[in-house]
């Protein structure tokens, strides 16, 4: 599992022109986009989002978990593009739509049930993210 985590002053996800997640950070937020790979499990979606959760990456030394950041989630299986080779990307090591929409939203129901205030993307759809970076700040986590 991939987290690609950025520090933001606001973000949103809108889908055929209806915003459909937002978050507006009085102070900061996060933008958490997520790659499912083969072999990645519930544990690891709860793994991940407890690490997003506590992890020391806003003003002052604090996570989300001291300050109630909220967090965007978005599905990017683009996170898992091979582009070794050639100019075309594979996508073989994203794991499939039925194997990755439940690991995104149980990573996005385990930063809920931490306390987090969590809105989400829409899974599978042409989606349109925006978002003001807050540094920059831009970290990729692994399980």
């Amino acid at each position: 599992m991939r987290v690609l985590v950025q520090r933001v002053r606001g973000a949103a996800v809108t889908v055929d022109g209806a915003t459909v997640g937002r978050i507006d950070a009085a102070d900061q937020g996060l933008v958490a986009l997520v790659g499912i790979t083969h072999g990645d499990f519930a544990a690891d979606a709860a793994a991940m989002a407890a690490k997003l959760w506590r992890l020391r990456i806003l003003t002052g030394e604090r996570s989300a978990a001291d300050t109630g950041a909220p967090i965007l989630v978005v599905s990017q299986f683009t996170l898992y593009a091979d582009t070794a080779k050639g100019r075309r990307p594979s996508w073989a090591a994203a794991a499939p739509g039925p194997v990755a929409e439940p690991l995104v939203e149980a990573f996005a129901a385990a930063l809920r049930g931490l306390g987090g205030t969590v809105e989400t993307g829409r899974f599978g759809a042409h989606m349109r993210v925006e978002l003001v970076n807050d540094g920059p700040v831009t970290l990729l986590l692994e399980s």
